[in-house]
C-alpha cells in the first residue's frame, strides 16, 4: 500500500473521531440532562429526505407536472392523515409494530387507543419517539398520501376515502358517547 493511500486513511480516521468528539459535545451542550438522540434524529431526516428526494424524481421522471391537489383532495388528505396517523402512532391494534421501541403505560387518549413510554437509547429511541406520536407520524404520512397522488391518484383517493369515512365514524362515535354521558 502506497503511502499516500496510508497517510489518507490516517487522516479520515482522525477527521472521523473529532467529527465524533464533536457531535458528542454538542449533544451534551444541547440537552445536559436528558438523553436526546440527536445522532437518531439526524438519521431519521435523512431517510425522510431520501424519500421525498424519490418522489420528487419519480415526478421527474414522468416528464409531466404533478395535478394539482384541490381543496377537496387536501381536506380528504388531511383527514386519512389524521387517521393513519392516529391508527399507527396510538392504536392498540398497532401496537406490536410499535412494541419494539416502546413500552405500554396504560389507556390512551380515546377509546382503542393505548400510552405508551418510548425505550432504548440512540436511534432506536428517535424512532420510538417517532412511532409513539400521530403528530410527528403526520408529516410521512402526507408526503406518503401526496405520493400517492402523483404515482395512482385514483388509487389514493379511494384509500383515502376510506380512513376519511373511517376517521369521521370515529368522531360521531365520540360525540354519540359524549352526549351519552352528558344525559346521564
Amino acid at each position: 500500500m502506497s503511502e499516500t493511500v496510508t497517510a489518507a486513511r490516517r487522516t479520515a480516521r482522525r477527521n472521523a473521531s473529532a467529527a465524533t468528539r464533536q457531535a458528542k459535545a454538542t449533544t451534551e451542550q444541547y440537552s445536559p440532562k436528558e438523553d436526546r438522540p440527536l445522532g437518531g434524529y439526524a438519521a431519521i431526516m435523512a431517510v425522510y429526505g431520501v424519500c421525498a428526494a424519490g418522489l420528487g424524481g419519480l415526478l421527474l421522471r414522468r416528464r409531466r407536472p404533478a395535478e394539482r391537489l384541490n381543496l377537496g383532495d387536501i381536506a380528504l388528505l388531511s383527514a386519512a392523515t389524521f387517521k393513519v396517523s392516529r391508527l399507527a402512532g396510538a392504536d392498540a391494534v398497532a401496537s406490536p409494530l410499535r412494541a419494539p421501541f416502546a413500552r405500554y403505560k396504560g389507556p390512551g387518549e380515546a377509546p382503542s387507543e393505548v400510552r405508551e413510554e418510548v425505550r432504548g437509547s440512540g436511534l432506536r429511541r428517535a424512532v420510538g419517539e417517532l412511532v409513539t406520536c400521530p403528530y410527528c407520524l403526520g408529516q410521512w404520512v402526507a408526503t406518503a398520501f401526496v405520493g400517492g397522488m402523483i404515482v395512482a391518484p385514483r388509487a389514493t383517493r379511494v384509500a383515502a376515502g376510506t380512513l376519511t369515512i373511517a376517521a369521521a365514524s370515529d368522531a360521531l362515535q365520540l360525540g354519540y358517547s359524549a352526549a351519552a354521558r352528558a344525559l346521564k
